[in-house]
This record gives structure tokens, C-alpha cells and sequence, in this order.
């Protein structure tokens, strides 16, 4: 991803005239080709192209692509523990300035508007450089930090890192009692109200309030402040009937309690907290997979005296190296989390789906990477499903804790494409998945990515987590795939499968579309939903379907892509299935409308037509947009793989039509 040079946000405003413009001009249409033939065309380069990056072990991994507060934050952990080298400092600074935009500030996605908190998080990484504050790209970053309002109007998150070293004051953050680790399940914000993703990030962060650490600061912020002598400004507490006026007030009664904790049971809230952490330690040293818990994690058991060299802290280490991902240009850019999981077996549906024979090498040794993959042991999802077998996958390498219902389900959906010569292993394995996602059900008859009934709306409220979505309600979108897999399976008629269809045609958008909780937005929701749905047999004729068919086409942009910027998620009623177009986007309407029975319509013609155009000569798509979902607007991925294998799926489905297409209806 390179930064804007004009200082704009890179995305024209909606339904403008020019809206459906791609970055770059594409050539001209395939003509007297036809769309079939340069389909076709696409098609093998396309291929070609995912074959060639397989790994010799079997599986895929793009690269996952976010913002540069993962770079600043490893920047911080490592001056906290002293450990922080020039190399890896430089290399850093080299990727976060690259990513500045001509107004000085840094955004969440691309094309996206400047963002305070990684603006923050970015100009103090870069004076850890050694880039002074009269420079002008910094003085540039300090005067827009100003006009928002400093470091005060800045999220929780920050204000913590920066209290670290004494740039901010501890008193002055919300509280977060370690105690909370003796809530029981029943007791409102119990950490198993949280999703899991916070869970594993507060967890450890109670620990690191409660110790309340200041590192000498190796310079000052006080040109950060609008007010460098009184920065915290006064705030007026909401009424005491809103919830904003409890939740204000039970802070205050959590900083008071600070005071009178009993020292007993802090400690010992403490040390279980710690117990808890340790306990969920993966094999390669990361927790849960992703970046920041195992950040936090680290910064609190290294207060608790663990030093450098012990085994889960070396470990812990050692796993947030292989989140780095280093460039040709000596640039060094930290991926929060990785994917390998996901894209492997996105890849093998992909490729299956294009032509290639259900036993090539390739796919077998892709199903043989997987099936290993499968986790056979309980997780936390396990405390609210006690009695349920385990028999998920994962999104990353290792994190047997948190299975993904999500990547589950694709899974399943992967290995029926392959024809593996250990028939036996490959039912065991594929009947211990369904089960396990059957089990994972909410009992509002639909699915979340981790957890069952991980719905309580108290966690949002808390004056602490304002980082993005704590919790992991269903959605359209992990449910579509359940449900598709489900009905593959032979069980769209259980009870189950159509509580799960029920729930989803009741949660269609007025205007057609499914939101989309995991993928940007209502085209992926759409695209998510509208297979499945056909795959569990409503006939296209349907009046939902008729409507998602009815808006995608409504969107399709003037060069026959689609696209959709993340602003939809603050304002859909601007953005919803609005924005340059893109391969991923494309390929997700592509998939709905394919799926149903619009093979033969202008929109399909023009869609395939559009992916074909926008290929590069090596079968690959370029993508900089962020179309993936990690919390809605606050955090964007750009998952580099995504722009082949939803194409290649899209195309190979218009070429050989739709998969499973006997089985429709179960």
C-alpha cells in the first residue's frame, strides 16, 4: 500500500459521477473475444498464478495488511523492555513515514480519512526514530493532532501506551479492576461476555493497570497538547438515567475501589489473571494468534518478574517476529494477525471450482495441511458449550483456544472438493466439523465467529472499550457460510439449518442487501448470503432473493465492478455497495448473482467482463483497498490474498457454473 499523494482520502464521494472509476484505466473490453473466451482466459492465468504460490507444505498465506499502530506499538514494547535496536527501529520508521498521507496524518485503511489515535501512535514511533518535531512532516502531524484535540480526544488504547512512560497520567484512564478475572459466568461482564479477541486483551491490561508502570520517557509530547499544563479537560458526566451516566459512574466507583481493594485479593486476582494468560499460551509462543493480546500479555507478565529469558517470554517474543513482514526496500511492516488457514482453504475451493481435477497433487496436499490443522481439544468456547466434542479449525498457525466457526465451516466446504485417497480420515474429520459448528449455534438460530450467545451489550458501554467491537453477536455473513456448508452437507432440512435460513431472511436489509459483519459490507454480506440461501434450497424466484439481485444491480458501477468503501459502516445510507471497484467486491457480487441463476444477465457479462479487463498479465489482480473486517471502521484489513482467490472462485463458477449443483436443497 503506498499513501496518497495528493492529500485527499483517495475515495470520491458517493454516487458522484466519476464513483465507480478504478484507480487506473483499464483496457478495452474483450469485444470480439466474447466474455466467455476472455473468461476462459483469465481463468487459466489465474490459476496458474494461485498454483504457484502454494506453499511446499501444503498451504496458502497472503499477506494481512492493517494500520501502522501495529509498527508504533511494537516500537513502544520493545523501548518498554528495554530491548529496541536501531535495525528494527529504522526499518519501521521506514514503513510508518510511507505511509503518511500529504496532510500529515495517517489513516485506518486506504483511501480512508486521517485517524488521531494512529496519528498519535505513528508521530511518537517516528521521534523514537529520531525524527525531530520541526521536521516538517512532523510538524505537519503535531498541528492536526492539535485542531482534534491532542492527546485527551485520543482512544483509551492510546492514552495507556502513553501512560507507559509517563506521557500520560494513569488516574486519569478508565479503570479496569484485575478482579473481573472472578466473575462468574451468570455476573454481567464476566470476561466471557467479552468476544474473544478482547477477552485476551483485557485480561492481561487489568494486570497492567492495576500495576500502573512509568518507564522514564525518552522525550516529551507536549507538543501533542492543546493545553501542555492542563491536558486533560473537564468532562461533564451524562445523566445518570443514560447508560453513558452508569457506566461514567461505575468508573469513578472502580477508581475509588482501587483504593480500598483488599491486598489479598488483589494479589491473588492477579496471580490468577496471570495463571489465566499463561494457560492460554499457544505452541509457537503467540496468544490467540493475533498480535496485540500477545503484546499486552508480555508488557504484564514481564511487571510480574518474569524476565526476557523465560521460556513463555522468549517464546512470546520469538512469535511476534514472525508478524513481521519485511520488504524489498528494507521497510518493515507487522501484520496483526496471520491467515493461513483461511486462505488455504479459500484457495482449494478456488481452485477446485476453476477446473482443477478434485485429486491434482496440489489440492490433496492442500486437504492434508488442513485436516492436520484440525483442533481436537476444548477451548474457551467450551466454557458456554461444556458438553460439545471439539472439531473446529482456526484462522492462523496455531490457536487451538479460539477455533473459528467462520473458517470451520469454509473448511468443510473445502474438503468435499477433494478427492483425498484417506476417504475414512477425511469423513472423520469433516463430520467432527459439522458437529462442532451444529453445537456452536445461537439460540437465536444463527452463528458468530467464536463464541455462542456472545451478545450482552454491557461490555460496549464501558468507558474502557472504546477500541472497536468487544462482542460477537451473529451475523449474516458467518452464518450464510454455516448454512452453505450445512446444506452441502445434506442437512438443509434439519431444524437447525432452518432456524439459521429463518434468521437470515429475517435479517435482510430493506433495500435487498445483508450486512456484512467480517468483509466490506452489504456486497459481502450479500455475497455470503445469496449462496447459501440457494445451496439450502430457496429458489431463486424467491422475493429475497429477487431484491439482493435487484440491488446489486443497483450498485454495479459504470465499468461493471462493484465496490464498497468502509465508510458504509457509519453511513450506509451514503456509502451501502458504493466505491471504486474492486476484484474482491466484484467477485462477491459475482457469486450471489451466479448462484442465483443470473449466469446469462448484462450484470454477470459486465462483472466477469470488468475481472478479466482489470487481470495483470501474471493472472494476478492489484487490490489496494481494504476489503476485509476486523471491527467495523475501527479496524480494516486488507488481506492480500483476497484479490485472487474470490475472483478465480467467481470466474471458474461462471465458466463450469455452480458447485454442488446436485445437491442444491440437500
Amino acid at each position: 500500500m503506498t499513501a496518497t499523494t495528493d492529500g485527499s482520502t483517495g475515495a470520491l464521494p458517493p454516487r458522484a459521477a466519476s464513483a465507480s472509476d478504478t484507480d487506473e484505466p483499464l483496457p478495452q473490453a474483450a469485444g470480439t473475444v466474447g466474455t466467455r473466451d476472455a473468461a476462459e482466459h483469465a481463468l487459466r492465468r489465474a490459476t496458474d498464478f494461485l498454483l504457484a504460490r502454494q506453499d511446499t507444505q501444503g498451504w496458502w498465506k497472503g499477506t494481512l495488511e492493517t494500520n501502522v499502530t501495529m509498527d508504533a506499538e511494537d516500537l513502544l514494547l520493545r523501548q518498554f523492555l528495554g530491548i529496541r535496536d536501531e535495525k528494527t527501529t529504522q526499518a519501521a520508521a521506514l514503513f510508518i513515514r510511507g505511509e503518511q498521507r500529504d496532510d500529515g496524518t495517517w489513516a485506518t485503511f486506504f483511501g480512508g480519512p486521517g485517524e488521531l489515535s494512529t496519528t498519535i501512535e505513528a508521530y511518537v514511533a517516528l521521534r523514537l526514530a529520531g525524527d525531530l518535531p520541526d521536521a516538517p512532516h512532523m510538524a505537519k502531524a503535531s498541528a492536526w493532532i492539535r485542531e482534534q484535540g491532542g492527546i485527551a480526544a485520543s482512544r483509551v488504547f492510546t492514552r495507556i501506551w502513553l501512560a507507559l512512560f509517563g506521557w500520560w497520567r494513569w488516574e486519569d484512564l478508565p479503570e479496569m479492576p484485575p478482579e473481573l478475572i472472578y466473575f462468574p459466568r451468570w455476573m454481567p461482564l464476566n470476561i466471557y461476555d467479552f468476544g474473544c479477541w478482547a477477552r485476551q486483551t483485557i485480561v492481561p491490561l487489568t494486570i497492567v493497570c492495576a500495576q500502573r508502570p512509568v518507564r522514564p520517557a525518552p522525550f516529551p509530547l507536549d507538543e501533542l497538547h492543546t493545553d501542555p499544563d492542563h491536558p486533560v479537560p473537564a468532562k461533564p458526566l451524562a445523566r445518570v438515567a443514560s447508560w453513558d451516566g452508569v457506566f461514567q459512574r461505575l468508573d469513578k466507583a472502580l477508581h475509588q475501589f482501587r483504593k480500598v481493594a483488599p491486598r489479598k485479593l488483589r494479589k491473588a486476582a492477579i496471580n490468577s489473571a496471570a495463571r489465566w494468560i499463561i494457560e492460554r499460551q499457544e505452541n509457537d509462543g503467540c496468544w490467540g494468534g493475533i498480535q496485540p493480546p500477545a503484546v499486552y500479555s508480555i508488557i504484564a507478565l514481564h511487571l510480574l518478574g518474569y524476565d526476557l529469558q523465560h521460556p513463555v517470554m522468549r517464546e512470546g517474543l520469538a512469535s511476534l517476529d514472525r508478524f513481521a513482514v519485511w520488504r524489498e526496500d528494507g521497510a518493515r511492516m507487522i501484520e496483526a494477525c496471520q491467515s493461513p488457514v483461511w486462505d488455504t482453504c479459500l484457495a482449494t475451493i478456488a481452485l477446485a471450482d476453476a477446473g482443477v481435477p478434485a485429486d491434482h497433487p496440489q489440492l490433496v496436499k492442500a486437504a492434508d495441511w488442513m485436516l492436520g490443522e484440525q483442533i481436537v481439544r476444548p477451548g474457551d468456547w467450551s466454557v458456554r458449550r461444556p458438553q460439545l466434542p471439539p472439531g473446529g479449525w482456526a484462522f492462523e498457525f496455531h490457536n487451538d483456544n479460539y477455533p473459528d466457526i467462520d473458517d470451520t465451516a469454509e473448511v468443510v466446504l473445502a474438503l468435499r472438493r477433494v478427492r483425498h485417497p484417506d476417504a475414512e480420515r477425511m469423513e472423520r474429520a469433516i463430520g467432527r466439523g459439522v458437529r462442532w459448528n451444529l453445537g456452536m449455534q445461537s439460540k437465536n438460530g444463527a452463528w458468530g465467529a467464536f463464541d455462542v450467545d456472545n451478545t450482552s451489550r454491557f461490555p460496549n458501554r464501558l468507558p474502557f472499550c472504546d477500541f472497536g467491537e468487544v462482542i460477537d453477536p451473529p451475523s449474516a455473513d458467518v452464518t450464510g457460510h454455516v448454512v452453505e456448508m450445512l446444506a452441502v452437507e445434506g442437512l438443509a432440512h434439519d431444524p437447525r439449518t432452518r432456524r439459521g435460513i429463518a434468521w437470515l431472511l429475517a435479517e435482510q436489509e430493506p433495500d435487498g442487501s445483508w450486512f456484512g459483519r467480517w468483509g466490506v459490507n452489504y456486497v459481502y454480506g450479500t455475497g455470503s448470503v445469496v449462496p447459501a440461501l440457494i445451496a439450502a434450497g430457496i429458489p431463486g424466484t424467491h422475493p429475497a432473493i429477487r431484491r439482493a439481485v435487484a440491488w446489486l444491480e443497483s450498485v454495479q458501477n459504470d465499468n461493471g465492478g462493484w465496490g464498497e468503501d468502509l465508510r458504509s459502516y457509519h453511513d450506509a445510507g451514503e456509502w451501502s455497495g458504493r466505491g471504486r471497484s474492486t476484484a474482491s467486491q466484484t467477485a462477491w457480487a459475482l457469486l450471489a448473482l451466479l448462484a442465483a441463476g443470473e449466469s446469462e444477465s448484462k450484470a454477470v457479462e459486465r462483472g466477469v467482463d470488468f475481472l478479466a479487463r482489470s487481470q495483470n498479465e501474471d493472472g494476478s489482480w492489484d487490490e489496494p483497498h481494504f476489503t476485509g473486517t476486523g471491527f467495523p471502521w475501527d479496524f480494516s484489513i486488507n488481506y492480500h490474498l483476497y484479490r485472487q482467490v474470490f475472483p478465480l472462485t467467481a470466474l471458474g463458477r461462471y465458466v463450469h457454473g455452480e458447485p454442488f449443483a446436485e445437491a442444491k436443497g440437500g
